[in-house]
């Protein structure tokens, strides 16, 4: 399975939901702050277009992702028409442009399930950085084990959905040892019965695997974060969020 066939992403009936469950928080917060003084932004997996729009204030933003049907939530978010808007896909996309500030956020970049692959979206970010652009994207800590928590017991939610009602929600998830990659459900059941389901896959690299592949992309890290609240990264910390620049 790939992002492209993810229905959690690619499905409107899905996608319906993800600002649903997605409201800001603490990302957004840092990525605008972390935003100020660059006067251009690529946001890689833009998804519904969240963080772009909010950036997007008196600089050039573009937007990218490989879903249309998130970029149609993105487009018609206020504040859309500010933004460029490019469907295309981490791994390969190629602009021509360089930028003042690329950020890859939502976990956007666990998504990404080989090494190969991986290496190639930091291959994206290192040829759309300006000579003293900087980076930052974030990846689960698999040492916080996180994944223990999508399980139907731990996961259970409600959802107010504007046209369903509300809705229940709860996730179930498997972790694969060999590989590092997590398998997780989402379901969606409203008051009439109606279930909606989709099955994705996450890889959870880790630190040190990410700062070799950093360092073959031709990327150098600043700061080491371990939480969206600027705490530096630590063992236990449950994200690894790297800041960088061209080396």
């Amino acid at each position: 399975m790939s992002l492209i066939d993810d229905r959690l992403y690619i499905d409107p009936e899905l996608v319906q939901f993800y600002d649903l469950e997605n409201d800001g928080g603490a990302d957004l917060d840092y990525c605008i702050a972390f935003a100020e003084g660059a006067l251009s932004v690529l946001d890689l997996g833009c998804g519904t277009g969240q963080v772009a729009v909010a950036v997007a204030s008196g600089r050039y933003v573009t937007g990218v992702d490989p879903a249309g049907a998130m970029l149609d939530v993105a487009r018609r978010r206020p504040g859309g028409e500010g933004v460029t808007w490019v469907e295309g896909d981490a791994r390969h996309v190629r602009l021509g442009q360089k930028f003042d500030l690329v950020l890859l956020t939502g976990h956007a970049f666990q998504v990404f399930l080989t090494a190969e692959d991986q290496q190639a979206v930091l291959a994206t970010v290192a040829s759309h950085l300006a000579p003293e652009g900087r980076f930052i994207f974030d990846s689960r800590n698999p040492a916080a084990r996180e994944w223990l928590e999508w399980v139907p017991e731990k996961s259970q939610r409600t959802v107010a959905h504007p046209s369903l009602g509300t809705v229940r929600a709860w996730n179930d998830a498997a972790w694969d040892e060999a590989s590092g990659v997590v398998t997780y459900d989402t379901f969606y059941e409203a008051a009439n019965g109606r279930r909606i389901h989709a099955e994705s896959k996450i890889a959870f690299p880790e630190r040190n695997r990410l700062a070799g592949m950093l360092d073959e992309a031709g990327l150098a890290v600043d700061r080491w974060l371990g939480d969206w609240h600027g705490g530096p990264w630590t063992p236990t910390s449950r994200e690894i969020i790297p800041i960088g620049r061209p080396r």
